[in-house]
């Protein structure tokens, strides 16, 4: 900074003020600038050009020429000042240094550098929430005592002991005790899964219900989620980042003036203009043809349009993320937890014409209160919402697998799945019946209601759809994305919550390592996908898609999977984060061309020979200012309505 302020301020140009510059900018053209120049070296090599190519040779150009101006021209001499002119006139440039612009460039593009790099330092992060979602100790059953371990000294064949509401270690099978396991946040389907022993179950899901006692049959690099791991480990380094733009202007744009610099050396050879103004010519192509601007250009923008939609709860992790959200063209939605809540509600309430909602809703929310399964936590949920204090009951039994039974207010109530009713000889009449059948078809759970040896009621719970996600797949319909339902859920659910948000499109019961494979075959058939999702059964999918968008509400694992987080958990600001991102990555185009414009506009001047030191010091700082002004526009992005 203290070089651009000398070069550009005639006030602080105090005797011998250019051999100061040199010493402060030495180090920065030649230390700092160094992985320019051996990326630069490189890419020579392979008969490439980047924007490290274009940054090295500007520099380079710029410091050399000032070098050899000191020590061989008349830059060196006592009083030499840049007066603050844009006069045009030719010169041999014996007279004139560039070092603000060799030290300016450098330390603007490192800055930019270092903005992009910080965006990026989570990349490794999902393996290690993948990881630590499984459980840190167990509880080993040895010899009729239990004793706490770590996990990871489980061996296959330890018997161990999951108490509700804890993870479950490893892969493993129920030998003892019967409960519900909650399995959504890995399989993605929001019904819990009642388990007796024989059934098997998986590491990192927890237990709702009852204690377990499992038989460890997979662990360490064997379980399901180690397995999913690597598939999101897989999948993030095959997933190439997009080209920098900027690189591919530069792969033309370089050898442009490379060429153009040779071919102003040969026109004033051969004009006679001597080798020194020849060379002034030459050089100052070159180094007008660098714009510090051009560092500028991504950071600026991506900083204003991050910053913005932070505001607006969208998280953009990198501009890699913005060069895909141009070309998607397909949205793979998850559902749990996306579309819908993720947690099981209670929709409708069916009553025989005897039977009022209320009284239903009291006896079956009474006796459910005493239960640990996550439908009568809904069921209870709701009548504690509608009605207050529940009644107590009294001889409360659960059945697995069944459902409870109980004495509430001096009823003999009952409240489970059919077949628990049908022991006890008691059949559903036909309204109930027939509420029963629509309701399964919808791929909602029917819990079936009786008191008194007569059957009352059923009652619907679903995971339930959000109220804004019809809305969210109308917008993202509107910005020409295909929307897709992928879920690990079964047929019939998924159908129906398709079927209400506006769906066409529907993959069910995919299993959680098979969802990165779906994307991936999606990408083969020429799709650029998006994926929308927030569990661990979504990580891979998001780590493979071209573009990842994980609901804030949902697990670390799919946070850092993903390129961009939602943070609200409102699927509209899945529209509004690729809306965003698509203006962000407008404006680092039209940056792109004003960083180039201003310099391309001085190259003929360059080439004439007429450039001095503050034409090459205004077009800097000119398209510098532009390209910051113009990303500032970006904090006037406004949400859709």
């Amino acid at each position: 900074m203290p070089v651009i302020a000398m070069a550009m301020i005639p006030a602080l140009q105090f005797d011998y003020w250019q051999w100061l510059s040199l010493t402060l900018a030495a180090p920065v053209v030649t230390y700092a600038a160094w992985p320019f120049h051996r990326a630069a070296w490189t890419n020579a090599r392979h008969g490439a050009a980047t924007m490290d190519t274009l940054i090295s040779v500007g520099t380079s150009a710029a410091f050399l020429w000032s070098v050899w101006a000191l020590f061989f021209g008349t830059a060196g001499m006592v009083g030499m000042t840049h007066p603050f002119e844009l006069t045009i006139g030719r010169s041999d440039g014996a007279g004139n240094i560039y070092l603000e612009a060799a030290a300016g460039v450098t330390a603007f593009i490192l800055a930019g550098r270092y903005f992009e790099v910080r965006s990026k330092r989570k990349a490794g992060a999902a393996l290690k929430a993948l990881l630590e979602l499984g459980a840190k100790e167990v509880t080993l059953a040895r010899d009729g005592a239990e004793v706490t371990v770590p996990a990871a000294d489980l061996r296959v064949g330890d018997r161990f002991v999951v108490r509700p509401g804890e993870k479950i270690a490893t892969d493993g099978t129920v030998v003892d005790g019967s409960s519900a396991v909650d399995a959504s946040m890995l399989t993605g389907e929001s019904l819990p899964v009642d388990v007796t022993p024989g059934d098997p179950v998986t590491g990192a899901t927890l237990n709702a219900g009852g204690r377990l006692v499992v038989e460890a049959t997979r662990v360490g690099a064997d379980t399901q989620l180690a397995r999913m791991a690597r598939l999101v480990e897989d999948a993030q380094n095959g997933k190439a980042a997009a080209q920098r733009l900027a690189d591919r202007i530069s792969a033309v744009f370089v050898p442009a003036v490379i060429a153009l610099a040779l071919g102003t050396l040969g026109f004033w050879l051969g004009n006679g203009a001597g080798l020194t103004a020849a060379f002034t010519a030459a050089v100052a192509v070159l180094i007008i043809a660098c714009p510090c601007a051009l560092g500028l250009a991504t950071p600026t923008a991506l900083m204003a349009g991050t910053g913005r939609g932070a505001q607006l709860g969208i998280l953009i992790k990198g501009p890699q993320v913005l060069e895909t959200t141009r070309r998607i063209d397909t949205i793979a939605l998850d559902k749990t937890g996306t579309i819908t809540t993720g947690h099981m509600t209670l929709l409708h309430i069916h009553t025989t014409p005897a039977t009022t909602q209320n009284d239903a809703l009291r006896l079956a929310g009474a006796l459910e209160h005493h239960s640990e399964h996550p439908i009568a936590q809904a069921i209870t949920t709701h009548a504690t919402t509608h009605l207050g204090t529940l009644p107590t009951p009294q001889n409360f039994t659960s059945l697995p697998g069944l459902g409870v039974h109980g004495t509430v207010e001096g009823h003999a109530v009952l409240v489970g799945r059919e077949r628990l009713l049908a022991q006890r000889e008691i059949h559903l009449p036909v309204e109930l019946a027939r509420a029963k059948a629509a309701a399964e078809a919808a791929g909602r759970t029917a819990i079936t209601v009786a008191w008194d040896g007569e059957a009352r009621a059923v009652l619907e719970v679903a995971d339930a759809v959000k109220d804004t996600s019809a809305e969210a797949i109308r917008r993202l319909r509107a910005l020409g994305l295909t929307p897709i339902l992928l879920t690990g859920d079964n047929e019939a659910v998924a159908r129906a919550v398709a079927a209400e948000v506006g769906i066409d499109e529907v993959y069910a019961q995919v299993m959680p390592e098979d969802k990165g494979g779906l994307v991936k075959r999606l990408q083969a058939e020429g799709r650029s996908v998006a994926m929308v999702g927030d569990g661990v059964n979504d990580a891979a999918a998001l780590a493979q898609a071209d573009l990842g968008l994980a609901m804030g509400t949902g697990t670390d694992a799919a946070i850092e999977a993903s390129d961009l987080t939602l943070v609200r958990g409102d699927l509209r600001a899945a529209a509004d984060a690729i809306r965003l991102s698509r203006r962000t990555l407008g404006t680092i185009r039209t940056n792109l061309f004003w960083a180039f414009a201003y310099n391309v506009a001085a190259l003929p001047l360059a080439a004439a020979g007429l450039l001095n030191p503050m034409i090459a010091g205004a077009a800097m700082a000119f398209s510098s200012v532009f390209v910051v002004g113009n990303s500032l526009r970006l904090r006037g992005f406004k949400a859709a309505v």
